[in-house]
């Protein structure tokens, strides 16, 4: 399969399985779980007809790992606005995480702190390369420092995501390093 038939599959994985399922006639079960034949099914009948070997190709080889397949189910790893749960235990998490963000809403954060916006959580980073990917999506990138470990100590509770994505509800301000 070519690149841009794998983004285009992609894409419509995410829209479908985090953000608009029922735009095709899916129901997410109560975890975000939706069976394999029900999702190929759906896509070919909306005019975008899926593979099952494209399916697999999509979920293993993206570099995001933002799907998981399992019992002839799949579902997106995090990311929803649609109301799922995870089912994702609390854990702790290392001393330091990072957030990729760009300046146009520094500010915004110094005042807030990181709100998950339209998703359930606000997603952090093990390492300050993914943040910084993350934060170049929308612009110049500007990477924050989330005293993750301080956070968990003050009762803070942590996920982590089938594809190492950290999630949090919130970050106050205070748990913030910004750029100098």
């Amino acid at each position: 399969m070519n690149e841009r038939r794998m983004v285009r599959i992609s894409k419509y994985l995410s829209r479908h399985l985090r953000h608009d399922p029922q735009r095709i006639g899916l129901t997410l079960d109560a975890h975000g779980w939706v069976p394999v034949d029900t999702l190929l099914r759906a896509a070919a009948e909306h005019g975008f007809p899926i593979t099952a070997a494209e399916l697999w190709e999509v979920v293993q080889s993206n570099d995001k790992r933002r799907y998981t397949l399992d019992n002839g189910r799949i579902r997106a790893n995090q990311g929803h606005t649609v109301p799922v749960d995870l089912d994702l235990p609390a854990v702790q998490p290392p001393e330091v995480l990072y957030h990729g963000t760009v300046g146009r809403v520094v500010g915004a954060i110094r005042a807030e702190g990181l709100r998950p916006m339209n998703r359930h959580h606000v997603h952090l980073s093990a390492d300050r390369q993914t943040a910084t990917r993350v934060g170049a999506r929308r612009g110049v990138p500007v990477v924050l420092t989330v005293a993750a470990g301080a956070m968990h100590a003050d009762g803070h509770v942590f996920h982590v995501s089938a594809n190492g994505v950290w999630l949090a509800g919130h970050v106050p301000p205070g748990y913030l390093g910004f750029p100098s």
